[in-house]
């Protein structure tokens, strides 16, 4: 069964029971309260005849006064404590209270009883009679006009009860057509997406903040999420292919070189060693790069924490100068703190550290300091420098400042892109201010403290 036929069986089978409990409960409270009345006006009716007997017993003889007070469909009657009746009157219309047996009851009786299918409300009074004796005087009434009344009424609410289905049934289809919108739009764009190979996403109702609404704000995220990740694949495909191109062609040709001349010639063997190996490094080294742009940065597990910047700044240069045997300065008199994650910071230096090393061979010099409310490192080298109008692309995916020498110092263009992905992900400001054949300056900031 669909969603949709569920949610309009289930929502018109919940307000038909509701309806019919809310009626049943109504006809079972006035019917209650209508009886309950008829038996006080009984009760009432009986207290007033035994007070005129005591007022006119002297008067009018008790037999003659209760000719006033027949019900008009009952009985009136007096019962002797041996069961004799002094007297006893009934109205034509109930001759069936005639064969009705004689109790002499103790103490004041009311009750509902059936005679016949029908009901009657039944008082027994004690009295003292003319003769001053204890008698019981009872009076039988019909109450056919409340059971008529209360039959009309059970008969209107099941009426009522039955057309009342007519409009719960539509209203549930509209309430589920109201549910499903937003479902079936979301299966829709599914199966569009399906055919046309082409992400797309819900419109929403800014205003509303309804589940249905959570779900399709969910529904866009996911569709973010897998757009970029696609999107990723593809560039990494497209990155993979276009870079690995150059390499593979030179691994191939001096593998053919080598097939051909290696044995004859030793120093053309050497140099193709030399140059695959090189060539196989740089692959190695370029794709790992490429996987690591092209993950989320979700995936990353960063971990934001307070830190001693100038004691992580301190271990990454000392690793990095026993490393390449580069002479890098640390100026910093002070500790300083930052709030960023830790091996993302020493990943970033090293990028920056071995991109100084690449092109200058001069002294590397690191800053640290605070500046208002950031803390800062700052990465100076004295090398070739970049030209004014390379700088806003330095940090473009595969772009290199001089082709010639990043292919030969195995530079593929990716390692700056790499550090702004970072950067970025850590909450890292970057400020680059390059000179050429003066030297590159490279500033960090981010926060001091947790805000």
């Amino acid at each position: 069964m669909k969603l949709r036929n569920k949610i309009n069986l289930y929502t018109s089978v919940l307000f038909i029971v509701l309806l019919i409990l809310m009626n049943a409960s109504i006809y079972f409270l006035f019917s209650h309260l209508m009886t309950t009345n008829e038996v006080n006006r009984a009760v009432a009716s009986v207290e007033k005849i035994v007070a005129d007997i005591g007022r006119t017993k002297d008067s009018i003889p008790p037999n003659q006064l209760l000719l006033a007070y027949v019900p008009v469909d009952g009985m009136i009657r007096v019962v002797n404590n041996d069961l004799t009746s002094n007297a006893k009157i009934t109205s034509p219309s109930e001759p069936a209270l005639e064969s009705r047996p004689k109790h002499f009851l103790a103490g004041e009786i009311s009750e509902v009883m059936t005679l016949e299918n029908k009901r009657y409300v039944f008082v027994s009074y004690p009295v003292v009679w003319n003769d001053g004796s204890v008698v019981n005087l009872q009076v039988t009434s019909s109450i056919q006009a409340t059971d008529d009344m209360i039959n009309i009424l059970r008969i209107i609410l099941i009426v009522v009860t039955i057309i009342a289905m007519i409009p719960v049934f539509l209203s549930s289809r509209v309430l589920s057509k109201l549910i499903i919108q937003p479902i079936r739009s979301m299966i829709d764009t599914m199966k569009d997406i399906q055919k046309s190979a082409q992400f797309k996403r819900l419109e929403l109702e800014k205003t509303s903040e309804s589940e249905l609404v959570e779900m399709g704000e969910t529904f866009n995220h996911m569709i973010d999420i897998l757009q970029s990740n696609f999107e990723k694949q593809e560039q990494f495909v497209s990155n993979a292919s276009h870079e690995l191109r150059t390499p593979l062609t030179i691994i191939e040709n001096y593998a053919d070189l080598l097939k051909r001349r290696g044995l004859e010639r030793p120093d053309l063997f050497e140099e193709s060693i030399d140059a695959i190996y090189s060539e196989a490094v740089r692959m190695r080294e370029m794709t790992e790069q490429l996987l690591q742009l092209a993950r989320q940065q979700e995936q990353w597990n960063i971990q934001l924490e307070q830190i001693n910047i100038t004691e992580l700044v301190k271990e990454t240069a000392n690793t990095f100068q026993n490393t390449y045997l580069r002479n890098v300065l640390v100026d910093s008199n002070e500790i300083t703190t930052g709030f960023t994650d830790a091996q993302k910071l020493k990943q970033l230096l090293y990028i920056f550290l071995d991109n100084a090393r690449k092109y200058s061979e001069d002294q590397i010099t690191i800053y640290v300091g605070q500046a208002s409310d950031e803390t800062y490192i700052q990465i100076k080298d004295k090398g070739m420098g970049i030209p004014k109008h390379d700088l806003p692309h330095v940090f473009d995916r595969f772009y290199r400042v001089d082709q010639a020498r990043s292919r030969k110092q195995g530079g593929s263009g990716l390692g700056l892109t790499m550090a702004k992905q970072i950067a970025d992900a850590i909450e890292i400001r970057i400020e680059l201010d390059s000179l050429e054949n003066l030297g590159t300056t490279i500033t960090l900031f981010f926060q001091t403290n947790r805000k």
